[in-house]
């Protein structure tokens, strides 16, 4: 049976229906805002033998077709999941993963296929809304429905769901995923906006998540479909008996500030239990199973931390506000353009930086308007940066993902492209990890970048605020160390500068949190924020005044765009000229934007005092040095520009009577000449006489008692 749903949302329409395709799905749903339309089918099916953890997988497809475009390239068929893809994959996931039970371990698959873009109105939130009114209609035990809104600020105002029009003029684009009662998900980026204002935003878009879900609660109803309610948590008869035994052993085995002593600490309460209960390494006949010792064993590690904790206490001793030890030192490689390495307790990051010109920027694709890309952050995370061994391949959702909240968070402090017109590539490699690396790329890429010499309006720092939350109790802790990271309830990332936030990230693995702990994590972090940027302030205080010797020197111009043409020349003629002599590269655009780049200053500039007068309008009264291209009875043509020539007549060659030409100059000679007119036709007037008069006079000025004249 079809089921369509309307709701005016944020001044548009807003429709859900289900039940007209995809009906051997789970759970299907359409959803529709504006004429942008996405499809998402849930569906799940029994797990391989064996596993242990929940398998959910989203995935969120976008194609061109949905635009009415072709794929750029030669193959006209997309192919793997593009950056942005991936980056709404994830967001899909984040939101919806906490609400299924811990006990349950069935597969379950998200697809969202977008199938009608009008290049507006974004589908990345419609495809979370969809994923959870598919799930909800699906026979699994998700404890939904959640909302997902996009905010901007304009004008020191808050929009619901803003164009991607109105983003151009926003200080802020924010998504907030969540339920009724609490938030579950956030992913947003803002030009240095202070806290409070960034809380604020986030409860706006709450009250707008409420409607959402209230719209996907009828919805529901009206399909018939019957909710899927969790079964009752099976006990495990191991967890009593380890927590009797060696809950004392494990805690105290557990507290050391180094993480390989806490590891091996664990681990050799686990051999010795394992030694007890399995002694020739059979199945016991009175208690249970290897499994089940092994997720005993697991919740009692996550009880010994979570107690801790909430008492007050830390595995490495410090107190819930602290930061570990941080150490910052920039100019780290010889020849590359910019270096830094920000380390931070165990979580270390190297930052490398490469400038380069307009022909480096990274062209993006897609059902969206395609665009430039000229600063990009990438993000490694090898397998020894944990002390471990996998194969090396191309990077994960998660190394793509990290990279994006780097990336995002730095960008709004980069010079606009007409003061510093490089093409920025940051590399952060992760050398060793134990917390929050993805902030420690926001502090070693700002360092970096400043050894560059990248005029940045602003230093950017980042740090994750854990939770551990017990009913009513819960502890906000600074610095989360990866322990912590998996043992809690939450990796709330927050990176700005000392006069706000410009990246913010939260993930949960709880059913959400409320506004006091929203504003108190947002507070905690700005304090840590400030103490972050006093330290890597002591490696760099502000920006180098130069870029690197070997960085190539850019210079931009701007001509006017009828004289496009005459700088490049029949067949290229002058600006193939003009790189030859120079030895640089010219890039011009439509508007009129000349990029010059060369290894060298000197050629740099060359080139560009040779573009400029190209470009440049003859002036009357101006002396130029051309070069004597043409010899006639009457006078001399005397190219004073690339592509630009003028008549000196034979009486303005010289002073006296000037019987033969050749007396005075040759063809290819370069002599002085001073522009006397230019007609109506455009015709130049030179003459050498007035220049060398000229000349004369400033290099012999009167004396400073002279009479006036």
């Amino acid at each position: 049976m079809k089921v369509t749903l309307q709701r005016e949302f944020a001044g548009r329409t807003l429709t859900l229906t289900t039940g007209e395709m995809a009906k051997q799905a789970a759970g299907a749903v359409s959803i529709q805002f504006g004429d942008t339309v996405v499809f998402v089918a849930a569906q799940n099916g029994p797990s391989r033998p064996g596993t242990d953890f929940f398998p959910l997988t989203c995935d969120y497809r976008e194609r061109f077709a949905a635009a009415g475009k072709f794929p750029g390239g030669f193959i006209k068929r997309e192919g793997r999941p593009t950056t942005r893809e991936i980056l709404t994959s994830r967001l899909t996931d984040r939101p919806i993963r906490p609400l299924f039970p811990e006990s349950y371990i069935e597969e379950v698959q998200v697809m969202s296929n977008v199938l009608a873009c009008d290049q507006e109105n974004d589908p990345d939130v419609l495809s979370i809304i969809g994923a959870s009114a598919a799930l909800c209609l699906a026979p699994v035990p998700f404890q939904g429905p959640i909302g997902a809104v996009r905010v901007g600020m304009i004008d020191g105002e808050f929009k619901l769901l803003p164009t991607k029009t109105d983003l151009t003029k926003s200080t802020l684009d924010l998504i907030v995923a969540g339920n009724r009662a609490s938030v579950l998900m956030i992913e947003g980026f803002g030009q240095q906006l202070p806290e409070d204002v960034m809380g604020d935003a986030i409860m706006f878009a709450h009250r707008a998540i409420v409607e959402l879900c209230d719209m996907q609660e009828e919805f529901i109803r009206q399909t018939g479909v019957v909710r899927l309610v969790p079964g009752p948590v099976v006990v495990n008869p191991f967890e009593s008996v380890l927590h009797e035994k060696a809950y004392g052993k494990l805690r105290e085995a557990m507290q050391s500030p180094v993480k390989a002593e806490r590891h091996a600490g664990a681990k050799g309460v686990k051999t010795g239990l394992l030694e007890e209960f399995f002694p020739e390494g059979g199945e016991p006949n009175t208690i249970g199973t290897k499994e089940q010792f092994g997720a005993a064993f697991y919740a009692m590690e996550a009880k010994v931390v979570r107690d801790l904790i909430l008492e007050g206490k830390r595995l490495d001793g410090r107190t819930p506000g602290d930061l570990r030890a941080v150490s910052c030192a920039a100019s780290v490689l010889p020849l590359v353009h910019g270096s830094a390495l920000f380390t931070r307790g165990e979580t270390q990051s190297l930052a490398t930086v490469v400038l380069g010109t307009v022909r480096d920027v990274q062209r993006v694709d897609g059902p969206f308007a395609d665009y430039d890309k000229r600063f990009m952050l990438d993000y490694n995370f090898p397998s020894y940066s944990v002390g471990e061994c996998r194969p090396i391949r191309g990077p994960g959702r998660r190394e793509i993902g990290h990279g994006a909240l780097a990336e995002r968070s730095v960008q709004w402090v980069l010079p606009p492209e007409e003061k510093f017109p490089y093409t920025l590539r940051v590399i952060s490699d992760i050398m060793e990890s134990n917390g929050s690396s993805s902030m420690a790329s926001v502090c070693s890429a700002t360092l970096a970048l400043m050894d560059a010499g990248v005029p940045i309006t602003q230093p950017v720092a980042g740090i994750s605020i854990g939770l551990v939350k017990d009913k009513d109790r819960f502890t906000l802790l600074t610095d989360i160390m990866g322990d912590e990271d998996h043992f809690g309830d939450m990796d709330f990332k927050v990176a700005g500068t000392q006069k706000g936030v410009t990246g913010i990230q939260l993930d949960l693995k709880i059913d959400g949190i409320n506004e006091e702990i929203i504003r108190k994590t947002l507070e905690q972090a700005r304090g840590a924020r400030i103490e972050l940027l006093k330290t890597m302030l002591t490696a760099i205080r502000r920006p180098r005044s130069d870029i690197a010797a070997s960085a190539p020197r850019l210079l931009r111009t701007k001509i006017d765009p009828s004289k496009i043409g005459l700088l490049i020349g029949p067949g290229g003629k002058n600006i193939r000229a003009i790189q030859e002599d120079t030895g640089t590269t010219i890039d011009i655009q439509d508007d009129g934007t000349v990029i010059i780049a060369c290894p060298n200053a000197a050629g740099a500039q060359d080139a560009l005092a040779r573009v400029e007068a190209i470009a440049e309008e003859i002036k009357v009264g101006r002396i130029y040095n051309g070069t004597v291209n043409s010899i006639k009875d009457f006078g001399v043509f005397v190219e004073i520009a690339p592509g630009k020539d003028g008549l000196c007549h034979i009486s303005e060659l010289a002073e006296g009577f000037v019987k033969q030409i050749e007396e005075v100059c040759k063809l290819g000679d370069k002599i002085p000449v001073k522009v006397i007119a230019v007609d109506d036709q455009n015709r130049v007037k030179l003459s050498r006489r007035a220049a060398l008069a000229d000349m004369a006079a400033a290099s012999n000025p009167p004396p400073a008692d002279a009479p006036a004249n």
